[in-house]
């Protein structure tokens, strides 16, 4: 039998949301207050997974500055639709 450490992301990564494309996965957490926000993370198997960006990383996209603690972008959640991130 095969084991795997937990948690998959260490570290703060909160309200994870995992969506499948093809044979790639990708999942997103909360951020709350925090910039850039929402960390998009990649794997191929489940177990490995790499950050690769940020769904708000430009302050235009929304304005953070002042949000209270434990405020902001908590349990993000997407899909894909006609090959589309929502």
């Amino acid at each position: 039998m095969k084991t795997f450490k937990n948690p998959i992301i260490p570290g703060t990564y909160p309200d994870p949301s995992i969506c499948r494309v093809d044979d790639d996965y990708y999942l997103v957490t909360s951020s709350f207050e925090y910039f850039p926000g929402v960390p998009i993370f990649h794997s191929k198997d489940l177990v490995n997974w790499r950050q690769i960006g940020h769904v708000l990383d430009r302050p235009s996209q929304l304005n953070l500055d002042g949000t209270p603690y434990s405020k902001g972008i908590y349990a993000p959640t997407f899909v894909i639709t006609k090959e589309r991130f929502i």
